[in-house]
């Protein structure tokens, strides 16, 4: 459990809740766009004559970029305020959106992908730096779990919305329509956001430091380890795999540098004490592993539906619908329970949603054809519940020691480590799901949705880990 008494000195703003509604809005907008563009790329393939590596690059350039400035946004954010860094990152991802939208070949529309990924990231980080920043106790929790819910149903119901835009809009410019609608919904949220968003520099007089060397080391870190995963179906060959081991070299050259630098008296890009803290620790490794299984899940369910069965983008859509149901009503839930049960709130989502993607997985094999999607409501609908006991307790307890002045950067580390497990969850489970389709859409779903439920165990073990540690620990607390 974590502690929920109330902060003294800390004096609540009146425009925290109306702040985060705004900044929600924002962020959901901006995880929705990694989702939603898998059922536009029919349309796009149509509509401007892009082939296969270029669809791939219009999905990973997007992740590439959003991953690659997720910790420097935090940094930012930090230092000079969550509403200039907000609105900066409002302002790029809009107008990277109607260049989309706009695009009239595919090196445009990749291009505006890449700066809207640049914008997504900017913006994604001071959710839940402004969390930290405005909230205590149990509203910290109740914050959070919104905040998870936003995570849960953006990625959820992405297919769904991808799938009504594209209907109609028509087939050939339908897919235009999934980044248009983001124009003025970023306009109306940098403007609330001018309004509700409290700007909270640094005090006059407090150096700020953004630690440049450290950002340049961390984002080619970040991309090339990003890079083989979410190109694993464009490039062929072990070579791609081998940017792993300039990856591994740059990441050890940041960590000798943060180290050097915060020595030197300079305020690193990422404060590595954060992983000295077992709950930061224990929750981002957590995040990791959920997030490989929980992101690869719609993309195999709805290339089954829609190549295997014949369900039409909307149709894929729907069939998700259950879970970002239950996500929905969970996540409000565990974030006012959290500071009660602690991480056994986390391990009982897991439970749950390993239950659900179980029954999921028998009611492919049952069932054939078009009912299908009905056989698979109620699974997802339980494993929906369980995702929202997961994802925002999680966030609560993961950062619930980090201090609120860092809570930008402690987010975007933790936020570019579910990046890096999403990728490689989809790379995998994508990879075998192709790789298996001779012998039929259901058993190659089946075995993606096994090697899934293997990623929510991993993440199970986890947190049953760190409820034994932190066991052993109040045991020998209460024998001193």
């Amino acid at each position: 459990m974590i502690d929920a008494r109330p902060d003294r000195q800390h004096q609540p703003d009146p425009r925290r809740w109306r702040a985060l509604t705004v900044v929600l809005v924002a962020g959901f907008m901006v995880l929705l766009d990694v989702s939603i563009v898998n059922v536009a790329l029919p349309s796009i393939a149509a509509g401007i004559g892009a082939d296969d590596s270029e669809l791939q690059w219009v999905v990973s350039g997007y992740a590439l970029a959003f991953g690659l400035v997720l910790v420097a946004g935090g940094r930012i954010g930090d230092a000079r305020g969550r509403r200039p860094a907000l609105l900066t990152g409002l302002a790029v991802f809009v107008l990277a959106s109607a260049a989309c939208g706009l695009a009239q070949d595919p090196l445009m529309l990749i291009v505006a992908r890449l700066v809207q990924g640049l914008g997504g990231g900017l913006v994604t980080p001071q959710n839940s730096g402004l969390i930290q920043n405005l909230f205590r106790g149990e509203e910290r929790g109740r914050a959070f779990g919104r905040f998870g819910a936003v995570i849960g149903i953006s990625t959820a119901i992405g297919p769904l919305l991808g799938g009504l835009l594209i209907q109609v809009g028509g087939d050939a410019d339908g897919w235009r329509w999934i980044f248009f609608v983001n124009v003025p919904i970023g306009i109306a949220a940098m403007v609330l956001a001018y309004r509700t968003v409290p700007h909270t520099p640094r005090p006059p007089g407090e150096r700020t430091d953004y630690d440049p060397v450290g950002a340049v080391l961390l984002g080619a870190t970040t991309v090339l380890v990003l890079l083989p995963f979410v190109e694993s179906r464009s490039w062929t060959g072990n070579r791609t795999w081998a940017l792993l081991v300039p990856a591994a070299l740059l990441g050890t050259a940041f960590v000798r540098w943060e180290r050097r630098y915060s020595r030197r008296g300079g305020e690193p890009m990422v404060d590595l004490t954060l992983f000295g803290r077992r709950s930061y620790t224990y929750g981002a490794t957590l995040g990791l592993a959920y997030f490989a299984g929980f992101s690869a899940l719609f993309f195999v369910y709805s290339q089954f539906l829609q190549d295997g069965v014949g369900y039409t983008a909307l149709q894929a859509g729907l069939a998700s619908t259950p879970f970002a149901i239950g996500a929905a009503v969970a996540a409000g839930l565990g974030g006012r329970f959290v500071h009660r049960t602690g991480r056994a709130l986390v391990a009982a989502g897991l439970v749950l949603v390993l239950v659900g993607l179980l029954g999921a997985w028998l009611a492919i094999g049952l069932v054939d054809g078009g009912a299908v999607g009905w056989a698979v409501a109620g699974p997802f609908l339980l494993a929906g519940l369980g995702n929202g006991l997961v994802i925002s307790p999680n966030q609560t307890l993961t950062l619930s020691e980090v201090p609120p002045a860092e809570g930008g950067a402690a987010g975007g580390v933790l936020q570019t480590g579910q990046r890096i497990g999403a990728a490689a969850g989809i790379a995998l489970v994508g990879s075998l799901f192709y790789a298996h389709l001779p012998n039929g859409f259901a058993a190659a779903a089946r075995l993606g949705f096994l090697v899934i439920i293997g990623f929510v165990a991993l993440a199970l073990v986890v947190a049953v880990v760190d409820l034994a540690v932190d066991r052993k620990i109040r045991e020998r607390a209460s024998v001193r």
